[in-house]
């Protein structure tokens, strides 16, 4: 398995692929937020554990194993950002708290936030509910 560090890497070339067809070394340092040579040392090492095959010069692409991680990790990313929108969290709060959410959590429990999620959406009642609740302890969640 990927380390946290190589899932931000691997997610972004793949959300990178999927958007323009390619990611380039100076595309992903700037989603990363990173310098181009810590994305190539990355990159390296990622064709290393044959999650992409990477030709200096020529860009990379990603291997079954790295699209199929790819795949999961934008699934978790997105499932996260849906959760945290039906608990009624500031969608300006969001992405973040998901970057810092995502790797912590097992991916037992994200298939269960998935669960969940799709119970929410599956009947609009249930989804009125938690909003009333929510505005019933409103008062009680207030920190100060």
């Amino acid at each position: 398995m990927p380390t946290p560090s190589m899932e931000d890497y691997i997610e972004q070339i793949y959300i990178l692929i999927n958007e323009k067809g390619y990611a380039r070394v100076s595309d992903i340092a700037e989603r990363l937020s990173v310098h181009p040579s810590s994305v190539t040392k990355m990159v390296k090492k990622l064709d290393e554990e044959d999650f992409l095959h990477y030709e200096k010069y020529r860009g990379l692409i990603l291997t079954e194993k790295g699209e199929k991680i790819g795949e999961k990790l934008v699934y978790r990313h997105d499932l996260l950002e849906t959760f945290l929108e039906l608990l009624g969290r500031d969608k300006d709060a969001i992405y973040e708290e998901v970057e810092e959410m995502e790797h912590h959590l097992s991916w037992d429990s994200i298939f269960r936030i998935g669960d969940l999620v799709e119970y929410f959406k599956e009947d609009e009642n249930r989804l009125k509910r938690l909003r009333e609740i929510q505005k019933q302890n409103a008062h009680k969640h207030k920190l100060f």
